[in-house]
């Protein structure tokens, strides 16, 4: 009887716990970005308004135009795609937010993988400046 009592009230606070997130606080400046997909790490260095990000990814930059869904989720699409894979628009949402820095996952529109990545606001302290790609 304990054992379903303790797990009720386990159940109970756990499922009222909701992750906050302050999405509007990233959705313009200037960021630095890093993924690991298949244990080599990824950085970019990206700067976005309300309807452009500008990125520089392994000394390429590319434009794309923005378009938030709702406060947390927005989809990019390419400006000038030189292939198909940049034809594709990107869904990006953000999971959760510090005060420098949120959390994030995004994939190609329709696509069911998802990458998990971190970004980091330029002007906060600690922004990761020792990352290396690997």
């Amino acid at each position: 009887m304990r054992y379903i009592l303790f797990l009720s009230l386990l159940l109970l606070v756990s499922s009222c716990y909701q992750v906050e997130r302050n999405c509007n606080d990233f959705k313009t400046g200037t960021f630095t970005s890093s993924i690991t997909i298949d244990s080599i790490s990824y950085i970019s260095n990206f700067t976005r308004t309300s309807n452009l990000q500008i990125e520089t990814f392994e000394n390429k930059t590319d434009s794309s135009q923005v378009r938030w869904i709702n406060d947390c989720e927005v989809v990019f699409k390419t400006i000038n795609p030189k292939n198909m894979a940049e034809r594709k628009d990107i869904h990006l949402k953000i999971l959760t937010t510090t005060d420098s820095s949120y959390t994030f996952e995004y994939s190609y529109v329709g696509e069911a993988i998802k990458q998990k990545g971190i970004a980091y606001k330029e002007s906060s302290v600690g922004s990761p400046d020792n990352y290396r790609e690997q």
